[in-house]
């Protein structure tokens, strides 16, 4: 479980991952991008990734992310089943994940780091462009989609973020995403 994140501070090496509980509160959470010591999360649960990003079932695609270094890095993992409900088109007796929902998976890996940088706080992280992706294998039913976003560079207020998917440690998907950061114009749900 994480916890609050107020007294986080640049205290663990990139090599040593620590496990920091409950990020209820990541205000103060420590970016500290091409040094040696960075703040890493690690073992966010799908209840902790929907106080980060706006995504919500049958949109949520993302079950948990493994470590994520705010606004650098994440390593997330969806756990494909045939209940979702894109397998009940896509296709009969031959179900295989959309790549379009693959993609807008690592998106939403990529996401949670972006959105945890303390200055994207409450913001929304939108797609800017998709280049170079590939798709090299099918992803069924049973597999575990492991996803990783490494943020390479920002130009012009939009960031470039390099995406891959693997299964079984082999490459599903991979290329680059730019996304936008914005201001989140929330409006009430209940409505």
């Amino acid at each position: 479980m994480l916890t609050n994140l107020t007294n986080v501070t640049n205290t663990t090496n990139v090599t040593n991952v620590t496990n920091v509980t409950n990020i209820t509160n990541p205000t103060n959470v420590t970016n500290t991008t091409n040094e040696t010591n960075v703040t890493t999360i690690t073992d966010m649960t799908n209840i902790e990734i929907q106080k980060i990003i706006p995504h919500r079932y049958p949109f949520l695609l993302v079950d948990r992310i493994l470590e994520v270094t705010p606004g650098e890095r994440a390593v997330g993992i969806k756990n494909v089943t045939i209940n979702e409900p894109f397998f009940q088109g896509h296709f009969p007796g031959n179900p295989i994940m959309p790549g379009v929902l693959i993609v807008e998976a690592m998106a939403q890996v990529a996401g949670v780091a972006g959105l945890l940088a303390p200055e994207n706080k409450g913001k929304l992280g939108l797609f800017a462009g998709i280049e170079k992706m590939k798709f090299k294998k099918q992803v069924t039913p049973g597999d575990i989609l492991v996803m990783e976003a490494v943020f390479l560079a920002m130009k012009m207020g939009v960031w470039r973020v390099k995406v891959s998917a693997k299964v079984d440690n082999k490459i599903a998907a991979e290329g680059e995403i730019r996304v936008v950061i914005v201001d989140n114009r929330q409006t009430d749900s209940s409505v």
